[in-house]
């Protein structure tokens, strides 16, 4: 039997159907080795396909040998995932449009793909000022030294000092990129491609070979996002494509953090906009947000801060409070421990816990708002809930 990945590759080499069309077929026909043989008026029903998209795939199709093109494919890019393979990152699955082929180089850790790790978004302008540049290396320190994984672009800028303050903390990073795993963009990240490789992971979903092009980056974002549990921007101005990725990940119902700046300050335009859209702001305190992140404090070495980064004299992660001791549940109707089995401490999208209680959505919703008014749960930004 022909492997099922080898139709996410062949369904990709067709003009005009992208990850969105291609989730529509996957969702109607329940396999694209199945879409593939359907028959012109099958494919009318899926949403999207007209009469010139079907006649495309009835055509190009009919050039394509699946099989023969999966082992072809393989002697330049012998390394990736489809949605049909078990490592498919978990996270990026659940969004409306994922890669259909994800390709990779570096060390693979399948607890990230398994949504085990939790990976952070940092992304933000090519051009920072010191200030973001000192609170990029603060944050991704403390992020790597609490066992998260920090995503970026590896352009410059913030992407780059993210990558590096979370590999100098002994900390894993994934890079993102738009052109192929293969092509270092920009050059001068070279030494940083390098590192990345044997200290994290690099991933795309474009071929080997494939150069930069300035279409290919926006939609990268939507990776980054996809990827991560939460995305933080940095600094970024009104036009910056760190919004494109902070758009993504609201879409995709995922925390958006952001660092706060000066009303004045080109650099903080973007980021400004998008508190006043209910981002959440990054304050001094790093500490509430590894909390918010679900950080659990390191008590063997609870000096999380880098004192070459940044004045010791205003470090605020010093000092982590007490573990609390969690009182025991109250007695709670079959309903409402159904609904309380799923939430866990770390926040859950409203979709998810319906999916996962096997209730209807109103029954959900009814019941998430006891249990927040009984002081057990919180809800989040985003429609997202966790335990207090």
């Amino acid at each position: 039997m022909i492997e099922e990945r080898a139709y996410w590759l062949a369904w990709m080499q067709i003009y005009g159907v992208g990850p969105i069309l291609l989730q529509r077929l996957f969702s109607h026909f329940g396999s694209l080795s199945v879409a593939w043989k359907a028959i012109p008026n099958e494919l009318g029903q899926v949403e999207g396909f007209g009469l010139q998209t079907i006649e495309k795939v009835v055509k190009e199709r009919s050039q394509i040998n699946p099989e023969q093109f999966l082992k072809q494919h393989l002697q330049e890019n012998p390394l990736f995932w489809t949605p049909a393979d078990v490592d498919y990152p978990r996270l990026l699955s659940e969004i409306p449009s994922p890669p259909p082929v994800l390709y990779y180089r570096g060390k693979v850790d399948l607890a990230e793909n398994q949504g085990k790790t939790s990976l952070i978004g940092i992304v933000g302008t090519r051009h920072p000022t010191e200030y973001g540049i000192r609170w990029t290396r603060k944050i991704s320190t403390a992020l790597a030294k609490n066992g998260f994984t920090v995503v970026s672009g590896m352009a410059e800028g913030i992407d780059t000092f993210s990558h590096v303050a979370a590999m100098e903390a002994g900390g894993r990073t994934i890079a993102v990129l738009g052109t192929g795993v293969d092509v270092v963009y920009p050059r001068k990240n070279k030494e940083l491609y390098q590192q990345i490789l044997h200290q994290g992971l690099v991933i795309s979903e474009y071929r080997a070979k494939t150069a930069p092009d300035r279409k290919n980056f926006p939609r990268r974002n939507r990776i980054i996002a996809g990827l991560s549990r939460a995305t933080l921007v940095i600094e970024a101005p009104v036009k910056s494509g760190a919004l494109i990725t902070a758009n993504y990940a609201n879409e995709f119902c995922r925390d958006v953090y952001v660092l706060p700046g000066r009303v004045d300050d080109i650099a903080s335009g973007g980021c400004l906009r998008l508190i006043s859209q209910g981002a959440i702001p990054i304050l001094k305190e790093l500490k509430e947000l590894l909390k918010s992140l679900g950080a659990i404090p390191q008590l063997d070495n609870p000096q999380l801060d880098n004192p070459q980064l940044d004045n010791p004299q205003s470090d605020d992660l010093e000092n982590f409070p007490p573990v609390e001791k969690v009182d025991p549940l109250p007695d709670l109707s079959p309903e409402l421990q159904t609904v309380m089995n799923v939430i866990s401490s770390e926040s859950l999208p409203f979709d998810m816990i319906v999916q996962n209680s096997g209730m209807s959505a109103s029954n959900v919703s009814s019941n998430l708002l006891q249990l927040e008014l009984m002081g057990l749960i919180s809800q989040l930004p985003g429609m997202r809930y966790q335990r207090n």
